[in-house]
């Protein structure tokens, strides 16, 4: 059993979903002390005890400690079992960070899964769902087939939103990915399309909010000299709410997939739909400036799977405390080791 000191590091959630993820993946339990001891209300919260109760579901897994508030974890991992499964996380507990609980186990599963969740599809500290399936997805397509539809948004604080998700592995195992060309993560080309969607429930459709949104940020990514395309879109939800992401294509996989770096932004009582839309746009703008072929938040979710593949290199500009967490959970549960020289990262097997 591997013991782990939830103080270390940045001392976050992160690291549980993360040490969750691998463990059910590699079969290997783990005692975690101190969880979340660098925040102010330390403990599991909420939104870990879902993660867990999933994982339960998918892999038949014991766990030992389960309690909203509590400091230490005993998991305990059984077999991954496909199949369809339905889990509602109750108000806008966030689809995404469940998402990134359940996706490296599923990748690799013995046959295909469809999961069916409802939850929050946007909110504070956490990526939409739109950014899940446009920039993040599109690096695991070497692993398996995955399509996220996003059927109704769920915003703060009723939630409600319905994702489907469908997960096809092409791999027999965790461990065949090491025969996989590693990722190459180092350069980018110049954005070849800065694409996005800027939503709003349909209560806000008359205000324009979601068309102002999109319009402030595309008048703030003129700079690349490339196409912008930000559509907009209203649906049904259980309160008001709106935001925004955004994705830029800056390199391809051999095969033709588009890969881009990301970033959002999220609508508050009292925030212009405008100040909305330039917000994201100054943080790609961010990124993109940078020079880095991922944004900061891609980086520490890349972080795992590049573990898998010896080899793999990433140069990141501003490394977060989420990335360095995640890089120390992979060393623990896989047989990898990152080594760091200057703004590049590479996985080298152990």
């Amino acid at each position: 059993m591997l013991h782990i000191d939830g103080s270390q590091g940045e001392g976050g959630g992160q690291m549980v979903r993360t040490a969750l993820a691998l463990a059910t993946l590699t079969g290997r339990p783990f005692r975690m002390v101190n969880i979340r001891a660098n925040r102010p209300q330390a403990g599991l919260k909420a939104q870990h005890l879902m993660a867990i109760e999933a994982l339960r579901a998918i892999s038949l897994a014991q766990a030992a400690g389960v309690k909203q508030g509590a400091r230490e974890l005993e998991f305990h991992p059984g077999q991954v079992l496909p199949g369809e499964y339905f889990f509602d996380i109750g108000t806008a507990g966030s689809i995404s960070l469940l998402l990134q609980a359940l996706l490296p186990p599923l990748l690799f599963a013995s046959g295909p899964t469809i999961l069916r969740m409802r939850g929050g599809t946007c909110g504070k500290w956490q990526p939409p769902v739109e950014y899940t399936q446009q920039v993040l997805l599109p690096y695991l397509s070497d692993f398996a087939e995955i399509e996220l539809k996003i059927t109704r948004r769920g915003y703060y604080p009723k939630g409600g939103g319905e994702v489907e998700a469908h997960i096809r592995p092409k791999l027999p195992s965790w461990k065949a990915a090491a025969q996989l060309p590693p990722y190459s993560l180092t350069r980018r080309e110049a954005p070849a399309r800065i694409a996005g969607l800027a939503f709003a429930a349909d209560t806000l459709a008359e205000r324009q909010v979601a068309e102002r949104i999109a319009s402030a940020a595309a008048a703030e990514l003129q700079e690349w000299g490339c196409p912008v395309d930000i559509a907009t879109a209203y649906g049904p939800a259980r309160n008001p709410g709106a935001g925004i992401a955004l994705w830029a294509t800056v390199n391809r996989y051999a095969a033709g997939t588009p890969l881009s770096l990301g970033a959002d932004a999220l609508g508050e009582r009292g925030k212009p739909a405008e100040a909305v839309g330039r917000e994201a746009a100054q943080r790609l703008n961010h990124s993109l400036r940078s020079g880095a072929p991922v944004d900061e938040h891609l980086a520490d979710q890349l972080a795992p799977y590049l573990g898998l593949i010896p080899g793999s290199r990433m140069r990141v500009s501003q490394p977060s405390g989420h990335l360095l967490s995640n890089i120390d959970m992979t060393e623990l549960f896989l047989p990898v080791q990152f080594h760091r020289k200057g703004e590049v990262f590479e996985a080298s097997a152990v």
